[in-house]
């Protein structure tokens, strides 16, 4: 059974992106929901599977972000296509 990691639940609905060149330095993919802009990361799944694809993305946010200006930092566990 996996560990789910402590943090706030969060659930997120758009379109999956990958990260290109950013001012902020984590995460490997983002979403934008509501014109709000979260960087995504797994250690459970391969986020390049959903790329440029509208998904729910199910997850929990990590302790100790944003930083200098940056999105909030989301561990997915799961995700759902759209």
């Amino acid at each position: 059974m996996r560990k789910i990691p402590d943090g706030d639940p969060i659930t997120l609905t758009g379109m999956i992106s990958k990260i290109g060149m950013t001012t902020f330095q984590y995460g490997t993919h983002t979403i934008t929901t509501n014109g709000k802009l979260y960087a995504l990361k797994s250690s459970s799944l391969v986020l390049d599977t959903y790329i440029d694809k509208q998904a729910i993305v199910k997850g929990v946010k990590v302790s100790g972000y944003p930083l200098e200006g940056g999105p909030e930092l989301v561990e997915v566990i799961t995700v759902v296509m759209n």
